[in-house]
């Protein structure tokens, strides 16, 4: 029988991987912290889900490789709405 763990495991990475959403985003949409999401999907869905887990590392592999593009641009903003 599956816990509760398992179960959000599986929640989260369905959501991920419907969405393809980051870790944070998952995280403010579930409540919980970052940390948790991210153990969720990597350590605990490995062992329950092995096929969801392939899909949710692809999208968190991109999200990583992406991660530097998405910082620039939040910087590019800040600053561009402070200097008006």
């Amino acid at each position: 029988m599956k816990g509760i763990v398992e179960d959000r495991a599986i929640e989260l990475a369905t959501y991920i991987t419907d969405t393809n959403s980051t870790v944070r985003v998952a995280a403010k949409k579930f409540g919980i912290s970052k940390s948790t999401v991210h153990t969720d999907v990597t350590k605990r869905l490995k062992s329950i889900n092995p096929t969801l887990y392939k899909e949710v590392r692809k999208i968190l592999e991109e999200n990583k490789a992406q991660r530097h593009i998405r910082g620039g641009e939040a910087t590019k903003e800040k600053y561009k709405h402070l200097h008006k």
